[in-house]
């Protein structure tokens, strides 16, 4: 058996996965030739699994390091991949493509699998960058093919499309039915969004189903095969959330709300807001992070940890669960970071941020000089440097999990 809690770690360009126990940094598992696609992340299953996508070979992995072998499965599937999600019980996966490293989104290839048999069908829906999450209500694997439960929907995918803005609906059973060849697919119900969505997250216990936009938080609800659009929830501040996360043991969502200048040679002007909203109480909290570059987050077992990227100086926050901010950790800085005048996206180096619901250690990533801060969430204080032999360009992507925390929760790759 491993010790627990393991840090994923990837250098999606190098090519390079590295599991390392935590604080110690001891390595357990050490992959090669593995090029995983960042932007579709790291999807926490059962168990204390991992899945992801390698996007050069154009498989969905599985990682178990207490297993027999690290990889437990690897299916074929399409690339790029955009995004990865799972139905709540972990057996059903849906994977989008999209941009890739052009300039347009070009693949209108959707990939699903069963994850109990290794099936994996591919279909095509519309080109775009969607997100995807996989809707199920614990019943799903017990009847029929796909799932089927009591009342024949079983699992649904929902792509959420821009431009024109959508929810699309899909039965599993369908999808798993069509014949080979990629066809085309229709939804089996449509709902209108706003074109600038980004950002997905679903409730398992509810069977809702999440959408950040420029108008705020679209909700819908499941009901038999299809979804009924509920109240938008406001971002209550002139910005927005581009990234959307369920915060499963405390059954609230969380976002970053970025405002400031719409041009991104002004990033460092950008303002940054921790967004949470409580789900059982529909109410919402804002915590001011300072401005620049502040994107992603992770979820400690006390607190949510954000990276902030300024030419100013950069900072790990931590915040208790709350949403009150607690600490400012400074960090090192980075050669090759973000420069005023320049992108903050384009040939630069970033940081990847990682935590476990299980644990009070915090991961952060000093992208181009492969070292990984640990903290611990409660005192702020660093208690390990951790170098896994990759430089770690672009942030590279981590993710921290113990056996039973609780991370599958929340079922969408982050």
């Amino acid at each position: 058996m491993t010790v627990e809690p393991l840090l994923y770690v990837s250098d999606h360009v190098a090519g390079s996965v590295h599991v390392l126990t935590v604080p110690d940094g001891t390595e357990v598992v050490r992959l090669t030739g593995r090029h995983l696609s960042e932007h579709a992340g790291f999807l926490a299953l059962p168990g204390g699994r991992v899945a992801c996508v390698d996007d050069r070979r154009g498989e969905l992995l599985v990682l178990d390091p207490s297993g027999r072998a690290p990889v437990e499965a690897a299916i074929p599937v399409a690339v790029p991949a955009e995004h990865l999600s799972c139905d709540p019980s972990g057996r059903w996966v849906a994977v989008t493509t999209g941009l890739g490293r052009g300039d347009r989104p070009w693949s209108d290839v959707l990939t699903i699998a069963d994850l109990a048999t290794g099936e994996a069908v591919r279909v095509r829906t519309r080109a775009g960058e969607p997100g995807v999450t996989v809707l199920g209500d614990g019943t799903f694997g017990k009847e029929g093919p796909g799932g089927a439960d009591a009342d024949g929907e079983g699992p649904l995918v929902v792509l959420r499309h821009r431009e024109p803005g959508a929810l699309a609906v899909h039965r599993f059973a369908d999808l798993l039915a069509a014949p080979p060849g990629c066809p085309p697919v229709t939804p089996h119900a449509l709902l209108p969004l706003p074109d600038d969505g980004h950002g997905d997250a679903q409730d398992p216990l509810t069977g809702r189903v999440f959408a950040a936009t420029g108008e705020g938080v679209h909700r819908a609800c499941r009901a038999g095969g299809t979804l009924f659009p509920e109240p938008v929830i406001p971002w209550g501040a002139p910005a927005r959330g581009w990234y959307l996360r369920l915060d499963p043991r405390r059954r609230a969502l969380w976002s970053t709300l970025r405002g400031g200048p719409p041009d991104p040679l002004r990033w460092p002007e950008w303002t940054n807001r921790a967004w949470r909203h409580d789900l059982d109480a529909d109410r919402a909290t804002r915590t001011d992070l300072g401005p620049g570059l502040v994107f992603r987050l992770a979820l400690a077992a006390h607190h949510a940890a954000f990276a902030r990227v300024h030419p100013d100086g950069d900072e790990l926050l931590l915040l208790r669960d709350t949403g009150a901010t607690v600490r400012r950790v400074p960090l090192p800085a980075m050669d090759g970071a973000p420069r005023r005048g320049r992108t903050p996206w384009e040939g630069v180096q970033r940081r990847a941020v990682a935590a476990s619901p299980g644990a009070d250690w915090v991961a952060v990533t000093r992208g181009g000089h492969g070292e990984i801060h640990v903290v611990d969430a409660v005192t702020g204080c660093e208690a390990a440097r951790l170098e896994p032999g990759t430089p770690l360009h672009h942030g590279g992507h981590l993710m921290l999990r113990t056996r039973d925390d609780g991370a599958e929760g929340d079922p969408v790759g982050r």
